[in-house]
Formats: structure tokens, C-alpha cells, sequence
């Protein structure tokens, strides 16, 4: 008895300093991503390496600006659960809980599926690892670090801060070997883009967005940050120049690792890896300057960030069940928070979740149903700013989004025109997104009426 009432009476505890902030942004978006996805932006550039540099770039403009929209929400309401509060407060309690529960299905569960999944899959080849053995190492690195967590969040966030710093160790490796002992010249011309044929502004415009949809999943993370606001020390100080400081250096460090591979491997070689479905090209890269002892390093490097990328997962996603319990729009149980100030039947919720997605999909499939969902989820956070702004002018913001509405109204631009296109050029994969959102539609009601009929209470989030 007594240990249940301690279980449901215990406290988040501010805990998290700008470091942990900068830390948890870079460690949950610097993962495997980056790594493969650099050979997707080829091929819908038509593997012209200077328009898939510029695709990169635009990705992190894009996520930088969608970053500064989310650090004004951030400051303004430094609540835990993040998005889940805004969509609630902004436009509909059902808009929330759709964030929350298609996390919960898909969105932030295949994250940590997908990840765990993706760290194993780099030395299947070498190991001569089965599927069967992939998806069981991936279910022990989920479970090692749900118990990391359930410890507290000052554990989860010191492996965040360490692992944070090995991660940036094979993305140095590469760029430095690249830049500086790479013999090849890339054709850097964008125009090699089209094969020859003159291209319009429109024709570029839909070139550029499809391919830099492609690189949005490398940079998906700095939206996260703001869903672990209520255990900050100084949550309104410290989350604006958390997303900006990462997400800048990320934008950089993107770019100029996949420059570093042109300059290693000749274009023609880097398209037939592609062909053969080869498509961690930095590894490859690393190899060929310095040998199986480069490779290893980065090998280990790619490793340690990717299992990181999970112990941020794990650490920030279930804030988000947490917020929805307390809202009365999930099971009660996930609102009880332990002796340690984990809600620890979140975390073991959110970890269980995706322990059953590993077992029944592939990191591909995980990928694709992944970054539509989270795109759309995104684009209605960033039109939220606006909508704050209109509703309640006299709400305290500590931070507003640089350049104001102007920029914001960019934002929205932005990213209305990726997703669109992406619908345009990819719509199969685009509707498995919606086939989520079609499904937790019900769910608000049904737990709409477990509630008693009450709406969403973001009132009892713990500020």
C-alpha cells in the first residue's frame, strides 16, 4: 500500500541544464539516419551531388526554422508532454491525443523500434547476423536502457551527455579524412540534377522539396526537447538556445559529412553502392583512407550514437503518455510518477510498444510510416505559434521566434510545400502515415468516455 502511494505521489524534478538540453536535441537527432539517408537524397536528386548538398541544407534551414517556432511554445508554456499540450490548447483536445497516441503506436515507439533495429543492422554483415538475431539484440538494447531510465532522469540524460560527444567522433572522422585526404573532385553543378534538360523554377522547386523530405528523418529530434520542459532548471532560458545551438551545428555537420564522401568515393562507385543497396557510404568512406581501424572506430562511433538516439528516446517519449494520463486521456497508471521521478509506467509502456514493433517490421518500413506522420504533426505545431499569439496576446514570452510573423508564415511555407509534394511524388507511403491518424481517431473517444466525457485538462500537467 505504502508503495503504491509513493509511486503515485512522486514529483518530476528539474534536473536539466542547457548542456542536457543541447545534448538531448543533438543525441535524438544525430543517429542512424545520417548515415544512410544521405544515398535516398541521391537518388531523387538523380545522384547529382551538388543539388543534394543543397538539399541538405534546406533540410536544416527548414528544421532550424521549425526549431525557433518551437522554442517560442516552448518558453511561452514550459509544461511537460510538449507537443501534446500545444495541439490540445491551440486547436482541439483530439489533435493533441492524436499526437500522443500515434506516438504511442507508431511515430515514438518505431523511433526507438527503428534505432535499436539500426544499430544491430550495421554488423549483421560482419557478424553474419540472422534477422531473428538482429531483432533480438535490438529487444536487449530497448530493455538495458528502459532499466537506465527507470532509474532517473539525472542517469539517462549523463549517458545522453556522454554519448553525445562519442557520436560527433565518426562524423569528425569522416569530415576530416574527406576534406583533407579526399583526391576526388565532384561535379558539384546542381544542374546536373535535370540530365541535360532545362529545367523550370517550378521543376526545381519540386526536385529540391522531394529530395529534401528525404533528409528530414536525420534531422527529426529538435521538436522533442520541449516534451522534457518541466524537468528544466530554466526551461525558458535555456530551450530556445538548446534548439538553436544544436540544430546549427547539426545543419553543418550534415553537410559537410556528406561533401567529405564525395570527396573520397568517385561518383560512379558511390552510384553503384547505391544500385546494390549499399548505402552507408560513410563507413565505406572512412575505409578506404584509414583502413579496418578507421572503419572500426567509426563502426563503434556510429554504435554508441545510435544507442544514445535510444536513451533519449526513452527517456523523453513517455513524458508524453505522462501528459496525456494526467489529461485524462490515458490509462491513469501512466500519470504515476515513482520515488525517482520517472513516470515509470510510461516508460515501461512506451519500451513494450516498441519491442512489439521489432518483432513484426523492418527498418525500412518503420522509416517510411515514420516521417509523413511526424511531418503533418509538425507543420500544425508551427501554425500553433500563430495561433497562440491570436488567442492569448498576454501570455509571457520570454523568447519570440526571430524576424516574427513573417518568419513564421515562412515556416509554414516551407514545410506545407515538402509535405505536399511528398504526397504528389510518394503517396503510397504518404497514406500509411494517415491510416494511423484514421486509427486514434476512435481511441479519443473511447477514452473520451473512460474521462467521464470530459475534454483533454492540460490545467493538470505539472508545470
Amino acid at each position: 500500500m505504502s508503495k503504491n502511494n509513493k509511486n503515485s505521489g512522486g514529483k518530476l524534478r528539474k534536473e536539466l541544464g542547457l548542456f542536457s538540453g543541447v545534448s538531448l536535441v543533438a543525441g535524438m537527432t544525430i543517429g542512424s539516419g545520417i548515415y544512410y539517408l544521405g544515398s535516398y537524397v541521391l537518388e531523387r536528386t538523380n545522384m547529382s551531388m551538388g543539388m543534394a548538398l543543397i538539399c541538405w541544407l534546406v533540410g536544416g534551414l527548414v528544421s532550424i526554422l521549425g526549431g525557433l517556432c518551437f522554442a517560442e511554445l516552448g518558453a511561452e508554456m514550459p509544461v511537460t508532454g510538449g507537443l501534446t499540450t500545444y495541439l490540445s490548447k491551440a486547436y482541439h483536445p483530439m489533435l493533441g491525443f492524436i499526437n500522443g497516441f500515434a506516438g504511442f503506436l507508431l511515430i515514438c515507439s518505431g523511433s526507438i523500434a527503428a534505432l535499436a533495429i539500426a544499430a544491430v543492422t550495421q554488423f549483421a554483415e560482419i557478424f553474419n547476423f540472422s534477422d531473428l538475431t538482429v531483432k533480438l539484440l535490438a529487444i536487449a538494447i530497448i530493455v538495458i536502457f528502459t532499466a537506465l531510465n527507470l532509474r532517473g532522469v539525472k542517469f539517462g540524460a549523463a549517458f545522453q551527455n556522454f554519448s553525445m560527444v562519442v557520436r560527433v567522433i565518426p562524423l569528425a572522422l569522416v569530415i576530416i579524412v574527406g576534406i583533407f585526404f579526399g583526391t576526388q573532385t565532384p561535379d558539384l553543378s546542381p544542374s546536373t540534377a535535370f540530365q541535360g534538360e532545362k529545367a523550370s523554377i517550378v521543376d526545381a522547386i519540386k526536385l529540391i522539396s522531394f529530395a529534401t523530405f528525404a533528409s528530414l528523418w536525420a534531422y527529426e529530434g529538435w521538436t522533442n526537447l520541449n516534451t522534457v520542459a518541466g524537468e528544466m532548471k530554466k526551461p525558458r532560458r535555456d530551450i530556445p538556445l538548446a534548439i538553436i545551438i544544436s540544430m546549427g551545428a547539426i545543419t553543418l555537420i550534415y553537410t559537410l559529412f556528406n561533401l567529405a564522401i564525395y570527396r573520397i568515393i568517385p561518383a560512379e562507385e558511390v552510384n553503384s553502392m547505391i544500385a546494390g543497396g549499399n548505402l552507408y557510404l560513410g563507413t565505406e568512406a572512412v575505409g578506404r583512407i584509414l583502413g579496418s581501424v578507421g572503419k572500426w572506430v567509426v563502426l563503434v562511433g556510429m554504435f554508441i550514437g545510435i544507442i544514445g538516439t535510444v536513451n533519449g528516446d526513452c527517456l523523453v517519449f513517455p513524458r508524453t503518455y505522462y501528459a496525456m494520463a494526467k489529461g485524462g486521456y490515458f490509462f491513469k497508471s501512466m500519470g504515476e510518477v515513482n520515488d525517482k521521478g520517472v513516470p515509470a509506467n510510461a516508460t515501461l509502456a512506451s519500451s513494450a510498444m516498441a519491442i512489439i514493433l521489432v518483432c513484426f517490421n523492418s527498418l525500412q518500413s518503420l522509416t517510411d510510416w515514420l516521417i509523413t506522420v511526424s511531418a503533418l504533426i509538425n507543420l500544425l505545431a508551427i501554425i500553433a505559434v500563430l495561433v497562440f499569439r491570436f488567442r492569448f496576446p498576454d501570455m509571457e514570452r520570454p523568447y519570440k521566434v526571430w524576424g516574427g510573423v513573417p518568419v513564421i508564415i515562412l515556416t509554414v511555407i516551407c514545410f506545407l510545400v515538402l509535405l505536399v509534394n511528398n504526397f504528389v511524388e510518394d503517396p503510397v507511403t504518404s497514406l500509411k502515415g494517415l491510416i494511423i491518424i484514421a486509427i486514434c481517431i476512435p481511441m479519443y473517444f473511447v477514452f473520451r468516455k473512460m474521462n467521464g466525457g470530459k475534454e483533454y485538462d492540460t490545467d493538470l500537467i505539472d508545470n
